[in-house]
């Protein structure tokens, strides 16, 4: 049978020749590859300097690659910082407005503590407060004036004692409880205090008038001295307050008198001090009028 026309490749020349050059040159470049590897391990120096023309060969591309890869990062963060500008615009207003706020709080808490000590340096070491508290309420809607404080006979609070504020005298203890207590404030109609004039030692009484105000009544009648803005102060008499301390100021003359404004505005106040009876004499022993009063 006559051969085919088809032959393999192995059967071809040409073929063994292309195969048997490919293996030599494989050969070849395994064995110079061998003795680069040999040379790099022995001789680490040998090849630095192929290494730097090298790297000035292709450094002018890997600057214009990288500066590529920058400048596209900065276009993506420009187009995303824009479609974003809305939201964090809207954050920053909030953290402003929280910022605020706690600039607000923070204000408020120094002024308190302004107040607070303020209280706390009103009495000299021979005769402290009895106790520093909150004025947690006030009967703003009634015909009577009533505090409360938070503080009661658990810290030593007495019926009878003085409560002031860093301005002046705002009442004295009606009522003690166990933790709180109700004061009897100078502008209720119920209230009666020993005052005298800052200038001139003119002595009257304070009475209240269930409407903010307190009648500034005179001892001596006559001629009446009394002028607007004169101040008052309570001057001992009678016990339990002790002298000096605000009380009022005048506003308008009457005959026997004024009417005058409390320095000590309860509506302005945050913090009262509790103070000791002025004369603890009279509270002892049989009931004096102030204890009538107060009891009924």
């Amino acid at each position: 049978m006559a051969p085919t026309g088809q032959r393999r490749s192995s059967y071809s020349r040409r073929a063994q020749l292309s195969q048997f050059t490919g293996y030599i040159v494989a050969g070849v470049g395994a064995l110079v590859g061998a003795v680069l590897l040999a040379l790099s391990i022995w001789q680490p120096a040998l090849f630095s300097g192929p290494r730097e023309i090298a790297g000035d060969a292709v450094s002018p591309a890997t600057k214009t690659v990288a500066a590529g890869r920058t400048e596209s990062k900065s276009l993506i963060d420009s187009v995303r910082g824009y479609f974003r500008a809305g939201s964090q615009n809207a954050a920053l207003k909030r953290e402003a407005e929280i910022a605020r706020i706690r600039l607000k709080e923070a204000d408020a808490v120094r002024q308190e503590n302004m107040r607070l000590k303020g209280l706390l340096g009103l009495q000299d070491a021979e005769n402290p407060p009895v106790a520093v508290a909150r004025l947690v309420g006030s009967t703003a809607a009634s015909t009577r004036r009533f505090a409360y404080i938070g503080v009661g006979r658990d810290q030593g609070v007495r019926v009878g004692m003085p409560v002031r504020s860093p301005r002046g005298v705002v009442g004295r203890i009606l009522e003690v409880g166990a933790d709180n207590a109700r004061v009897l404030m100078l502008t209720d109609n119920e209230s009666v205090l020993p005052i005298r004039r800052t200038s001139d030692e003119v002595v009257a009484f304070a009475e209240g008038r269930g409407d903010g105000l307190l009648r500034i009544r005179l001892i001596n009648l006559g001629v009446n001295p009394l002028k607007k803005g004169d101040v008052f102060v309570t001057s001992g008499a009678g016990g339990y307050y002790p002298p000096g301390i605000a009380v009022a100021i005048a506003t308008e003359i009457t005959d026997d008198g004024a009417l005058g404004r409390l320095i000590s505005d309860p509506a302005a106040t945050d913090f009262v001090a509790v103070l000791p009876i002025f004369e603890p004499d009279a509270a002892i022993g049989a009931q004096t009028p102030i204890e009538t009063e107060l009891g009924e």
